[in-house]
């Protein structure tokens, strides 16, 4: 990744957490074990009539997200763990296949050990990143007449090219942690150890070239790197009802093309509706020249079902 985008990914993450309003300042931080989370069910349908002179086609989509968190305090000490997961389908009508629209596992675990009366701690932290099912690439292939072997039609026919554990992402690192609350936090990690774990077949095909998937070698099933991570996190209150939560990591390897940051940032936002129903919106993206040399980025946005899963008093 070239500086400048680099710096305006810093500069963004600072933005945000500087704007980001702390509600809880005076309050005391509980001690003990603290949990919450909340589970989202969102569903799109779009139908036309064989009348219909507008253009467009049939189509539904439903995408599943889960936030957990658990969380421990004592004294000097803390313990924050958080588990993300999404999976999204969608169909329309003449497609042979479903397609996926979201799928991401995330857990993160971040442990503290503060430095006196301030907001500075030692930390070790680990995240793990895959997804939960197969992911593919889609082409056209001409069908043939089995008499003449002229071309009657084309079909979409689909490739296997990642699945869970391929890849699954493994960070672990001791580092420093500033944390103000819950909601605001960053974690600096000069020293963090990286695997890339992949199925083998994907790197023994014939003609495979050593780092096409995942940066992974020919044969192999794992990379190790070594470098510097930093993860951040903002959550605060745009109007009443309507919060944001900003997920921001990068990570410079060490060993091989260290000016190359590899960027992961995720905006949500959140809009109540009542206990039970809200709208969501969602944009990642993502930069990983091992996976592919540009941005990678995912958008979603829906009307739902929440539930809260034990929520905090």
């Amino acid at each position: 990744m070239k500086k400048p985008i680099l710096g305006l990914a810093l500069f963004i993450g600072i933005c945000m957490s500087g704007f980001a309003q702390d509600s809880d300042e005076n309050e005391e931080p509980k001690e003990g074990w603290q949990s919450s989370g909340t589970f989202s069910l969102l569903f799109n349908q779009a139908a036309f009539n064989a009348e219909w002179q507008g253009g467009g086609s049939s189509n539904y989509a439903g995408n599943a997200t889960i936030s957990y968190d658990l969380n421990y305090r004592k004294d000097d000490f803390t313990w924050d763990n958080r588990f993300l997961g999404d999976f999204g389908l969608t169909k329309t009508k003449g497609d042979r296949f479903s397609r996926k629209t979201n799928d991401r596992i995330e857990i993160n675990s971040v442990a503290g050990w503060q430095i006196e009366e301030t907001n500075w701690y030692y930390s070790f932290f680990a995240n793990f990143r895959s997804q939960f099912a197969k992911g593919y690439e889609y082409s056209e292939e001409d069908v043939l007449d089995p008499d003449t072997g002229e071309v009657i039609d084309t079909q979409t026919v689909r490739t296997e090219t990642t699945h869970f554990m391929s890849p699954g992402y493994l960070q672990i690192g001791p580092g420093i942690l500033w944390k103000k609350n819950e909601n605001l936090h960053v974690n600096f990690a000069p020293a963090t150890a990286r695997f890339i774990f992949v199925d083998d077949r994907f790197t023994t095909v014939p003609g495979y070239v050593d780092g096409d998937y995942f940066g992974v070698d020919q044969g192999e099933s794992m990379r190790f790197e070594f470098g510097a991570s930093i993860g951040a996190y903002a959550k605060f209150t745009l109007v009443e009802n309507v919060t944001m939560e900003n997920m921001l990591n990068l990570y410079s390897n060490y060993l091989e093309d260290p000016q190359n940051v590899d960027l992961d940032y995720t905006g949500k936002i959140n809009m109540k509706v009542n206990d039970y129903l809200s709208a969501n919106f969602i944009f990642q993206t993502i930069y990983d020249d091992n996976a592919v040399r540009a941005f990678q980025v995912r958008e979603v946005l829906g009307v739902g079902f929440t539930y809260k899963i034990n929520p905090e008093d």
